[in-house]
Order: structure tokens, then sequence, then C-alpha cells
């Protein structure tokens, strides 16, 4: 995962903290060595620690959870204060309180937030404790930060695309497209099919970030160093590809996520971009429960052949925060992420991939083909978000997704277009 300069203040406005409170506490220091440090006081050999996750707070997951949890409490005789928060008030809630030193232990964190956390300089590097876990290479990657392995991988997946084989059957698509032109070629049959969209793309700014692996495979770097690199000619080349596929109809208007797994669940999709859990997602309210035979995970496709396909990587962490019961909070992450049998109920309660190698052999896994393949075809080569070690990611992929979205309604030149979005970025990521 890249790093970048980020200073105090911006990294609070991530958070929509109060900004003069927060700094004056001295929060953003720079990060301290690890094993067994106290910098926020406590006895980091405590056998008695916290877990914080919002996990515990969706009903998918919370009974699962709380089962590791209880599982932990019962073979170590120890006790785990657990706290929760909704998903989307999470971050802010978790900064307010590791700022005040009112959380240790263990805490979940969704990949894109590694960066910005670790710069807190209040987690343990888990280097030594993540090399117990038999992990694959691309899950140990997402709990990495400037070469320091601040999270055990929890949950790796990536947003890849997904396909209704029944539809590419039907429309005479005999093999998955790998490069660009076959892709092209496939979504022209699609639409020759009644009432069918081809390609259920993001075309509304909430999603329109998936843009970015579709850069990429044009041969975007998005960025170099710290230079952006959207408005060169790759970037320009991808969105007037998005723009032709939109004015051709293969792309439908106004779509986002939700909308797509709508649509796929009503058999009326040929391809749409979703994590490894969209699967569950989409079949929880698709009319054919058959439905699920005939999704399949399709590589995005490629430039040339021989190229990498290109997908987001997706997923969460459990790190550790300096201080009362680390020590005790980092042998329980590992037990929660790396334990096999605990990986492989997990799995099957929530449809969330183990994170180790050992996991995703395990044959209750295994058998789920589309896991499998998924891990196989589309995790293996998934990148890091362009800008997730920036503080303003979020408003970063928004300035990029309006841009490109008045391509798609014909309010700009994709030139054009490219080259606002690049000085936005910029200026963003330099503020």
């Amino acid at each position: 995962m890249r790093t970048s300069g980020i200073d105090r203040r911006t990294t609070l406005r991530l958070f929509g903290a109060a900004t003069a409170g927060i700094a004056g506490a001295g929060a953003l220091g720079a990060c301290a060595p690890s094993g067994g440090s106290t910098d926020s006081g406590g006895d980091a050999k405590a056998k008695n620690f916290g877990f914080t996750s919002w996990s515990l707070n969706e009903e998918a997951t919370k009974a699962e959870v709380n089962k590791i949890v209880k599982g932990w409490e019962s073979g170590h005789k120890a006790k785990i204060k657990t706290t929760a928060y909704p998903y989307n008030e999470y971050l802010q809630q978790l900064t307010l309180k590791l700022n005040g030193g009112e959380i240790s232990g263990a805490v979940h964190l969704d990949i894109a937030w590694l960066a910005a956390i670790a710069q807190m300089g209040k987690l343990v590097d888990l280097g030594d404790v993540a090399g117990e876990g038999g992990y694959t290479d691309v899950a140990l990657t997402s709990g990495q930060y400037e070469k320091k392995q601040y999270g055990l991988p929890w949950t790796t997946g990536s947003i890849g695309v997904i396909g209704n084989q029944k539809l590419l059957d039907e429309a005479g698509i005999k093999k998955h497209p790998v490069t660009i032109a076959e892709f092209e070629d496939a979504l022209r049959a699609l639409k020759e099919l009644k009432g069918v969209t081809p390609y259920a793309a993001a075309t509304k700014v909430a999603q329109l970030k998936d843009i970015f692996p579709w850069m990429q495979t044009f041969g975007c770097t998005i960025l170099d160093g710290d230079k952006v690199t959207i408005g060169d000619d790759a970037s320009i080349d991808a969105v007037e590809w998005y723009k032709k596929l939109h004015d051709a109809k293969l792309i439908a208007k106004d779509v986002d996520r939700f909308d797509a797994r709508a649509l796929f669940g009503q058999g009326t999709v040929g391809f749409y971009d979703d994590a490894v859990i969209g699967k569950g997602a989409t079949l929880a309210t698709a009319k054919d429960k058959n439905l699920a035979d005939a999704m399949v995970p399709v590589p995005r496709p490629v430039l040339k052949k021989g190229d990498d396909p290109q997908a987001l990587l997706w997923g969460g962490v459990l790190a550790v925060v300096k201080g009362e019961g680390s020590d005790s909070a980092a042998d329980f992450a590992l037990h929660a992420t790396s334990d096999v049998p605990t990986a492989v109920s997990y799995f099957g309660k929530t449809a969330m991939p183990p994170t180790t190698a050992k996991g995703l052999a395990d044959p209750k896994v295994a058998a789920d083909t589309f896991t499998s393949d998924w891990t196989k075809k589309i995790t293996k080569t998934a990148t890091p978000g362009p800008f997730w070690a920036y503080a303003k990611n979020a408003q970063i992929e928004e300035a990029v997704a309006k841009q490109v979205q008045a391509v798609l309604v014909g309010q700009s030149s994709a030139r054009d277009a490219m080259k606002r979005a690049r000085d936005e970025v910029t200026t963003l990521i330099k503020e």
C-alpha cells in the first residue's frame, strides 16, 4: 500500500472530527515502535482487553462474531469488552475514542482506512504475529502500511465482475471475454436479447470510482508517486470507451451498486461490478433462487492478452492498539483471522472468504466454487484503491466521478474532464 505525507489537520478532517480540539491533544504524532509498548497506558500483558467492530452491530454477522468472542473468553478465562458502532458512524467514532485514549485491544478496520489510522501512531506492528497465520500474500498486503503489518487480514476479497452464465449462453457467448474487444462483442450479443442490460456498470457518482480499474486496464497508473496521472492518454481512452458503451446502450443510465444488484436479481443483466459477497446480497432479493447457479466471477477484460486483470482490493483487518491487553488482543486477532475452524464457520454464516491458504483449501470453502474461483481469478491480482493513503480519499473519488459523469451525459469531452479531474485531485492531495 502506498504512503503519503498527510499533515495532521488533513488527517483529522477525514473523520469529520473537531480539528482544533483533537489536534491540541497531539494525537497524531509519528508512529512509535511496537512490541508491547504502552504508549496508551496500561499493561500490554493483561489478559483482558477490548474489541471494537461494526460487525457486532450488524444482523448478518454479530451472532457469529459474538461466538468467536465467547469462545475466546471461555478458552482463555479472560474477559473481552466489546464495543460496536454502525458502519457509517464507525470511523468517526473510532478516531475520536482513539484520540481520547478510550479504546484498547483489537479494532476492526476497513482496509481503506488503515493508512490514516496507522498514521495516528497508536497501532502495534503485528509483523511477528502475522508470520504465524499462514495468510495469502494478497491478504497480508491488505494489512500493511509503510512496509509494516498493522492489521491481520480478517476478510480479503475484491470488487470485480459478476456474469450471468445463463444469459451468456443464450447470447451464444461460448467463453468469457478476455480482452476489451471480446468484451464489447459479448455486450453487443447480449443487447440482442430482449429486455437485457448487457453491462450494469456504475453510472451514478456514488459508484463511479469503478472507473479506476478500467483506467488501469487502459494503462493509466492514476498515481506515479504523488503525481496524479489522470488526464493522460490512457485515462482519456478509458473514459471515451465508457462513453461509447453508454451511448450504444450497452451500459445503462443512472445505475449504482444497489440498482445493479436489483437488476441482476431480476435476471436482466449480463455483467455487473460487485464485491465477492455480492452474490449473497443479490440472491437475498432475487425472484429466481436458481440464479445462484448462473452467477459466475469473470476476470476484468484486459487491453491485450497477457495483461493482469484489474480489480479493487476489498476487505477488513484486525489491528491492535498499543497499551492495555495489547499482547492478548494480538493473540485474539491471530485466532479470529487464521484459526481454520473459526474461519470456516465464519465463512459458512457470512460468506466472508478466509484469508489463509489452509482456510481457502478447507473442503467446506473449496466446495463453494463461486468463492474459490473468485479468489483465484479476481482477488489474486487485486490492488488497493489508488488514493486510500490520502485523507481526502472520499472527496478525491467523488471529484473524479463527477467529471466522468459529465462526459457520460455529454457536458464535457473526456480530455477536458480528465484534465479538470487531475487538477482537482492534485489540489486535494496537497491540502
